[in-house]
């Protein structure tokens, strides 16, 4: 039985460490977010258009690298795509990105936490032991963008530690992944 994230289980997945690159960049942000709660709005908007450009660019680089041994690799190429988009229009329009922050991370963060349980799921039918991290992981996620998305005032006055929470969830998630990865890499 073909597995639906693995074309040829015999084939090496390459360019493994991208999704460590993404995880890294995330929780470095969430982190960031919770050491310097009181930094300038601005200053916040503006990292996160930064990293939604290289983890865009990151993700759509693994995409189109792994387009004949991953299958679903579309739904990994629309995450860059979208990571990207969002961080050009967030660099080009400070000013709505202030207003628009909250729901343009909780959107990002929810469409990349569902990308996260589908992942696991596949994991689990690859026979990986611990995909149920993972789906947790994936689903903090979700939790964390439905607070982001149902109040964005609320969130606006507390996007920072929301954020942080979120940007961690998902950073820890891209690392795992990257490991397990990682390991069907060094097995074939």
């Amino acid at each position: 039985m073909e597995n639906s994230l693995f074309k040829k289980v015999k084939k090496a997945i390459d360019y493994w460490y991208i999704p460590l690159l993404v995880g890294l960049l995330f929780v470095g942000i969430g982190i960031w977010s919770f050491m310097t709660p009181l930094a300038a709005y601005l200053t916040l908007a503006f990292l996160f258009s930064v990293s939604f450009l290289g983890s865009g660019i990151f993700e759509i680089i693994f995409a189109l690298s792994n387009r004949k041994k991953i299958d679903n690799w579309g739904w990994t190429l629309a995450s860059g795509i979208i990571g990207l988009v969002v961080g050009i229009l967030l660099v080009i329009n400070p000013l709505i990105s202030i207003t628009l922050l909250p729901l343009y991370v909780g959107f990002v963060i929810l469409f990349r936490s569902i990308m996260a349980i589908v992942i696991a799921f596949n994991l689990k039918s690859y026979a990986v032991s611990d995909w149920g991290n993972l789906l947790i992981l994936g689903i903090l996620g979700t939790i964390f963008s439905f607070v982001l998305l149902w109040n964005p005032v609320f969130a606006g006055l507390s996007l920072v530690y929301w954020t942080a929470f979120a940007f961690i969830a998902l950073g820890i998630f891209y690392i795992y992944f990257s490991f397990k990865l990682k390991r069907i890499h060094d097995m074939h």
